[in-house]
């Protein structure tokens, strides 16, 4: 079963890249493509780069405050969090998927001893940055909509998408009481997989024990709030860099970044190429800006994540002496995992 969702997933992959390819072709001049990446400013690309540098570490400051909050201060160092977050980085950069974030647990796991139970609460941690990142996409589709740079957008639709964080995070919270409450009165089967997901909520509620206390929330909060408004500095970085800023300021940085994080929710190849640029274009386009220009756009600002996310990954799993091998068994793990889970 899982060699058949994994063909679909790359069956549909190779559809969207087939439809943008013929897009291109037919759509974009690529002649245009060529001549604007030619007088692009340097300058602005190397603090494009910059920044984007801050944002890894900004995340990894954030990921490190959960880590302690649910581990215990000490259990880990920051700098091998922040190595074990640029190796996740580098390893969704070259991988389709969430390959980064299986090898992210799966090493803190081994370090923190790998039990089942240690896992669980990585996750949970993991958890709890998701929340944080869907929470700065919020701010980003506010920043967007306050600004013009999403023409017709439905504030009432943003609004309702805004109650989901804080519905998933309770649920999460008060998830392991209430099941067990239920567990405490029901017998049987019932009551037998009531204590069970009790006991797995229970796990991942630990996770996030960062949210327990205002201290730490505030950190890992502002941490990663933080690395998403110096990544919207990158996309700002990057239309400077082409001479943009007369037709697209802040607003349209922030539409950009909630753009190609949105269309990134299901990864069909390494680093979304193709549907990131298409989001890039869609975005520039309502301003008049022209598709060959979103397209050498959405180009060099996926060229500047990955170089950073290579340049700054690779060296890190030198240290700590993490293979390609340990990549596909980390991604091995997941999918065991995944067909644990459907069964």
């Amino acid at each position: 079963m899982t060699s058949v969702r994994r063909l679909a997933a790359w069956t549909l992959g190779l559809v969207v890249l087939a439809a943008l390819v013929v897009l291109g072709v037919s759509k974009i001049d690529l002649g245009q493509v060529g001549s604007e990446l030619g007088h692009v400013r340097a300058g602005w690309l190397a603090v494009g780069f910059a920044l984007m540098c801050v944002t890894y570490l900004a995340r990894a400051e954030s990921w490190f405050t959960a880590l302690s909050a649910a581990l215990g201060p000490g259990s880990l160092s920051r700098p091998f969090v922040t190595r074990v977050l640029l190796i996740g980085m580098f390893g969704s950069t070259v991988a389709p998927g969430r390959l980064g974030e299986a090898v992210r647990a799966w090493l803190i796991a081994r370090r923190a001893g790998g039990a089942r139970q240690t896992l669980a609460i990585v996750l949970g941690t993991l958890i709890s940055q998701a929340f944080l990142n869907l929470l700065a996409l919020l701010i980003l589709a506010a920043v967007a909509l306050g600004g013009g740079a999403i023409p017709g957008a439905n504030t009432v639709a943003i609004a309702a998408i805004a109650s989901i964080p804080a519905a998933i995070l309770a649920a999460l919270m008060l998830g392991p009481k209430l099941a067990a409450s239920f567990t405490s009165v029901e017998r049987g089967p019932l009551g037998r997989l009531l204590a069970w997901l009790a006991l797995r909520l229970g796990e991942v509620a630990s996770g996030m024990s960062v949210f327990r206390r205002l201290r730490t929330t505030a950190h890992s909060v502002g941490s990663q709030l933080f690395g998403w408004t110096m990544q919207t500095g990158l996309c700002y970085a990057v239309l400077l860099a082409f001479g943009l800023q007369h037709r697209a300021g802040i607003a349209t940085a922030a539409a950009v970044l909630f753009a190609v994080n949105v269309t990134a929710v299901l990864p069909l190849t390494p680093s979304n190429v193709g549907v990131f640029q298409a989001a890039c274009i869609g975005v520039l386009a309502p301003l008049g800006i022209r598709a060959s220009t979103g397209l050498a756009y959405g180009l060099v600002l996926q060229a500047i994540e990955i170089l950073c996310a290579t340049a700054l990954g690779l060296p890190s799993l030198l240290v700590e002496g993490v293979s390609f091998a340990d990549l596909r068994r980390a991604s091995t793990l997941r999918e065991a995992a995944s067909s644990e889970e459907a069964a």
